[in-house]
């Protein structure tokens, strides 16, 4: 497996090139791209750095509008053809829709008639489709695939092997859910792994309980009771999961996804928090060498 990021708020700031040499400087094995060009391939190879995943243009796709959720539709066509012209192999997506207060179970019938569509383009292309467990913001939280309940439906309406998920365990424990169970229901899913991790503070969870704060915000990245953060610092076993992919097979990426309010507030945190979280999980991969 190997250690990689999502771009974090700094590496907007210097560029896709600039943040790259950065990780290759510091021990980064892999980093995930914007919809990725010649010279972001470029850039990879130059220095030695895995692509993890992708991101590409999906607004629209599940909305309500069939005009726009076509057009939406043939512009993540062409994002996926480029994604493997060059060089990536996995689509990194939120399966949410425009209007999230429509409700789940109306996304979902959307999803349904758009989404196979989706998914022959990207067997077609040889790309892979990493869904990602966040589950929307509040009071709706109205994506899919961020529960065992949506997996299920979804993995049942579309069977497809290029269609997976990004594991981050951080969503499944703010959530309440099982994160080391979900990972040996859905392992053979697994296509993508995000390093971030959620602390439940009890005092807060005491004062607001699962609404979240009314008033204040303690936190960026959470929502009071709970908080993101770097890994090890949070409720999820590591160890346990570092072994669990390991013997479901998974050999790809495991990207950092920084968001911790403690690791945020300037560049020289944000590359602190890549660090540690590097180093944590460094301790628990198996020496390839």
């Amino acid at each position: 497996m190997k250690i990689g990021t999502r771009m974090p708020g700094f590496a907007g700031k210097i560029g896709f090139e600039a943040y790259c040499e950065w990780l290759a400087e510091n021990g980064f094995d892999a980093v995930d791209t914007p919809t990725p060009t010649a010279e972001t391939a470029r850039i990879c190879k130059r220095l030695g750095l895995a692509i993890g995943t992708c991101d590409a243009a999906a607004g629209g796709l599940l909305s309500q509008d069939k005009a726009k959720s076509r057009k939406a539709l043939s512009a993540l066509k062409k994002d996926l053809t480029a994604i493997a012209k060059h060089g990536g192999h996995t689509f990194f997506t939120v399966v949410g829709p425009d209007d999230p207060s429509q409700g789940r179970a109306k996304t979902f019938e959307i999803f349904e008639r758009v989404y196979p569509k989706v998914v022959e383009h990207a067997e077609k292309v040889g790309v892979n489709i990493a869904i990602e467990p966040w589950p929307g913001g509040a009071p709706w939280y109205g994506s899919l695939g961020c529960t065992p309940e949506s997996l299920r439906r979804i993995f049942a309406a579309i069977p497809s092997p290029n269609l997976g998920i990004c594991y981050d365990p951080s969503h499944f424990a703010r959530l309440q859910i099982d994160h080391v169970r979900l990972l040996h229901e859905f392992g053979d899913r697994v296509k993508h792994v995000h390093l971030k991790d959620t602390e439940v503070i009890p005092e807060k969870l005491y004062e607001s309980g699962i609404l979240g704060e009314s008033y204040d915000r303690t936190y960026g990245f959470g929502e009071g009771w709970w908080r993101y953060t770097i890994p090890g610092e949070g409720m999820v076993d590591w160890q346990v999961v570092i072994r669990r992919l390991e013997e479901i097979g998974y050999d790809g990426v495991l990207s950092v996804e920084l968001e911790d309010h403690h690791f945020w507030a300037t560049p020289d945190l944000q590359k602190e928090g890549l660090l540690r979280s590097r180093d944590y999980i460094a301790q628990f991969l198996k020496d390839e060498n």
